[in-house]
Formats: structure tokens, sequence, C-alpha cells
């Protein structure tokens, strides 16, 4: 890991602040002036730059500008009195990551460039990764399964259904079926041409899917050419199949049969090399059923059918589109990235999502242009989301009862949240947590950090016993902890009894 720096012309502030990062096992470097530190970002750059906002030779902002000049990702902390909060919104509006009131309490000051070294690592490893972000759907299992079901058939130009609900990706899916297909980027450069058959009444759609001759209706004073001509080479995706008129259905089936099709007006048949995808989020075998759609076209499109999974299906890849969901709108808006803290992705990834990853786009754009704040926090999302905690039914108190102890973080039973599924199991105890806390907290208890440290250690050791059979040493081991350690906190918390 790099350094952290350390600009102040009072030697004392260096002197304990460096003293109190080196017991932290942090490397750093101190600086008496801005013009020192852009001297040494030739050579050399920081993990985290701590800069104080008066300093004789040029201001913290000033060096805060031309810092996030060179290095736009660097989390920048300014120090600055009281009497400096203006220049502190000047700060935030720069894009510092956060600032620091002298005089400080020193262990806060640690804890504040810890959150900021963090921060640091978590943007070191998405700039890694991001020149393959947008190719990256998702790492979760559902996902790695469409992954591998585009590279199976890269070399195939089969007809292909992909299903799943709107907004969960479904042109992202075509388009990397096409890229890697013969037809696309990686093959003869053929061209993707996208429709979407719901979004076009009825008398366009015809014209717009096979194109029209001069004349053959009021209006059409030109010759046009149709999605299929257009698409001629590669790929043409047709996006809600499902909502596709009945008497055009059989005309998109001749052509799938025989490759032939007239432009509306027209006499001359027309051929076009096209490979069709097609994408639906309703069920198209009930359909069939009810007489909407053609059974013999439902076989000819669903040759190959790939279901793409709703983003409720995986909660963990919400962390790494939120992220991305993020630089792509400040890219977009021309603004700063903003960062957003590990309570906030846990709420977000406690959220349904019904409009499933274009719902989260659509959250992360909002998010880039009304959080206050360059670090998003949890009370920042939209009100949408910050309604989910409140709607759930409350739980019950955290009790360690003498006996036989249950779960002290259980998520409610499904039965009783029907409208909003539970987090992952990695991420359900800490919104119970969340929840638990803020309502002791609300209530005004006191000592809750040791009421609710008390009964999470004691879980914890009761589950090792059990686990055990109750040999301590057996559970000391398994929980990380030494056999002394074990023993003073079940006569400290009374599970002796």
């Amino acid at each position: 890991m790099k350094p952290i720096w350390i600009v102040d012309d009072d030697q004392s502030i260096r002197f304990v602040l460096e003293k109190a990062l080196v017991r932290e096992q942090f490397t750093v470097r101190s600086f008496a002036s801005g013009r020192d530190v852009l001297s040494a970002l030739d050579d050399d750059e920081p993990q985290v730059l701590v800069s104080d906002i008066r300093m004789p030779g040029g201001t913290g902002i000033d060096l805060l500008t031309k810092v996030k000049a060179r290095l736009p990702g660097l989390p920048v902390i300014i120090m600055t009195a009281f009497s400096d909060l203006d220049s502190a919104v000047s700060a935030f509006q720069g894009g510092a990551f956060e600032y620091l009131p002298k005089p400080f309490d020193l262990p806060k000051a640690v804890e504040l460039i810890r959150r900021a070294v963090d921060e640091s690592l978590r943007e070191d490893v998405r700039d890694t990764g991001e020149k393959v972000m947008p190719e990256m759907l998702g790492q979760a299992p559902a996902m790695q399964d469409v992954f591998r079901a585009i590279g199976r058939l890269s070399q195939s130009n089969v007809t292909v259904m992909i299903t799943g609900e709107s907004g969960s990706g479904k042109e992202l899916v075509a388009r990397a079926l096409h890229k890697h297909s013969p037809r696309g980027d990686l093959g003869n450069k053929g061209p993707f041409v996208a429709i979407n058959t719901a979004a076009i009444p009825k008398d366009l759609l015809e014209s717009e899917l096979f194109g029209h001759e001069r004349g053959a209706f009021t209006g059409a004073q030109t010759m046009r050419r149709g999605r299929f001509e257009q698409a001629d080479g590669g790929t043409l995706f047709l996006d809600e199949i499902g909502d596709m008129p009945f008497d055009l259905q059989t005309r998109l089936l001749r052509v799938l049969s025989d490759g032939q099709f007239y432009r509306v007006g027209g006499h001359q048949p027309l051929k076009a090399n096209v490979r069709v995808i097609a994408a639906t989020h309703q069920n198209l075998e009930e359909r069939v059923r009810q007489g909407a759609f053609r059974e013999d076209l439902y076989h000819r499109l669903n040759v190959i059918r790939l279901r793409l999974p709703a983003l409720r299906e995986r909660r963990e890849d919400i962390p790494m589109l939120t992220r991305f969901f993020l630089q792509k709108s400040a890219r977009e808006l021309g603004v700063e990235a903003k960062r957003i803290t590990d309570a906030a992705v846990l709420r977000l990834s406690a959220f349904e999502f019904p409009g499933n990853v274009r719902q989260l786009e659509n959250v992360c754009h909002w998010l880039t242009v009304m959080a206050p704040a360059q670090v998003v926090e949890a009370k920042d999302l939209p009100p949408e989301l910050l309604g989910v905690a409140e709607s759930r039914p409350a739980a019950p108190p955290l009790v360690m009862p003498e006996a036989a102890p249950a779960p002290v973080y259980a998520a409610a039973a499904p039965s009783t949240m029907p409208s909003v599924p539970e987090a992952p199991a990695a991420l359900s105890w800490l919104v119970d947590l969340e929840r638990e806390a803020r309502r002791r907290l609300e209530a005004g208890e006191a000592e809750v950090w040791e009421a609710l440290t008390k009964q999470f250690e004691g879980q914890l050791i009761h589950t090792a016993l059990e686990l055990t059979r109750g040999r301590r040493i057996e559970a000391a081991q398994k929980l990380g902890i030494g056999r002394n350690t074990i023993t003073r906190k079940i006569q400290e918390l009374g599970l002796d009894d």
C-alpha cells in the first residue's frame, strides 16, 4: 500500500498524526507546504492526502484542486478550524473526501484516515476492472450460466429467445450474443439493429420491420428500408416479442421460414441475411394457450432459450453494479463520481428492485445529482429505499434467555414479509442489527453499545459451545480466541448458569 501524505506548516500537527498513523502500521510522509507535495507527485503518489487548509504559499483548497487534476480518485482530507467551515464547503465542492475540524480527537482522525484508505483501496480495485465492466453483467452463479451460454453460442447463428423481467438487461445480453458471434465485432462486423415491438403503434410496426415503397400509404413520400434490410449481415433484436400483433406474427413467421419478405406496398420479394434474437417479459406458453401468440412462431423463435435472472435473484451483484453505475452517471454528467458507504450498499442490497438493473441505474443517476455529499450514506438514498426497513415488521427485542437462547439476529420469517424479500444470508443479520440498533437509539435507551455487544458475544460463544458439545478449548479455537478469553467471557456474560 502507498503511504499516507500529511501536509501542514505546523510541525506539531505533523508529528502527532505521523506517530499515531505509524502505530497503526501505516507508512507516512510529511510535508510542510503544498509546493513540496506537488514536487513529490512527480516521483510518487499517496494512498490518502491529509492537508491543512491554511498554509503559507498556497491554501489547502488550491492544493486540492491541483492534486485532483492529476489524481482524480485520490481521497483528500482537509483539516480546518471551526472558523473555516465556509472553506470546508469549498473543499467538498472541490472533491474532498471529508474535512477534519481542528482541534481534532486523535483516534477519530485516525479512523477517518482509515476509512479514506479503505475507500482508496476499493477505488484501486475498481479502476483495475473498469475497462471490462460494461461487458461484465454480473458475477452471481445465475449470471455465470448466462455467460457460459453466450460462450457456447459464440460460433453459432442460431435463433435465441431471451426471457426475463423488464429492466433485467435483455438487450445487453442480445448485444453480447451479437458481438461474440461470427456476425459481430469479432467476425464480419455486421450491424446490430434493435426494435421494441411494444413501443411502436400497430399501424407503423409493419413498415418499421419490413420497410415501405413510395406512395404505399399517406405520407410515404419516399421509399424506406425496414429493420430487416438494415440488419442484413448482422443481428435483428426483437424486444417484447410477446406484444407483437397477431397478424404481423404471420409475416414474421414467413420471413423466418424462407428469408423472404415484401416492403409495404411492394411487389418484389426481398431477402435479408439476418440472425434474429427475440426477448420477452411475458409467459409465451400462456400467450399461446390464450390464442394471442402463434404456436408455430413460438417454436420457430424458441430454438435456444436464455433466462435472465431478476436483480433480486443475484443480490451479490448489487455492490459491483452500484459502483459501476455511479461511475457511469458521473461520466455522463461530467462530474466527479460519488462514493458509497458499505451501509448504503447494504440497504440497496435489501431492496426488492421491481425495476431490476434499470431501476438500480436510475437510483445511481439520482444519487449522482441529489446526494448532498461526495460520499453517499444510507440516509442519502431515495425515499422509496429508505422505507424498506420501516415497511418490515418490528423485530422482537434481542434477549438472552438463561436456558437455550434463540439466535440473536434471526431474520423474520418469509411469510411475515410478502412485499420485501430478505437480504442474502451474508447480509440479513446486519440489516436486523441495524434495525434493532435504530430502535434502541431512537427510544433513548442507555448503554446500547454494551447491551448489544454482550448479546452478540454471548450468541457467538453459545453457538460455538453448542457445536463442540460444551468443549471450551475447541470452541475457542473455532472462534479464533484464546481459552482464557472464552473462560473470562463465559463468566462475564453469565453463560455458566
